[in-house]
């Protein structure tokens, strides 16, 4: 059985994009946006749920340095 969480998220009103961004405080990097606070929290959720599947998988991201 899966255990509900809750996290804070910020959203921001960005006039360039004419949208919200989503930001989650809690999960370093989770972001998101949308042209409405509707779509922007929807896409966050998304967001959310991709970024806690990949901190439990037993493989971790694996790390490269270089320019890109």
């Amino acid at each position: 059985m899966s255990q509900k969480r809750h996290f804070l998220v910020n959203l921001i009103f960005d006039p360039e994009y004419k949208g919200y961004v989503a930001d989650v405080p809690q999960l370093p990097g989770c972001m998101s946006q949308g042209k409405t606070i509707e779509a922007a929290l929807r896409n966050v959720r998304k967001a959310i749920r991709v970024y806690v599947e990949a901190a439990r998988s037993p493989r971790p991201f694996e790390h490269s340095s270089g320019v890109f």
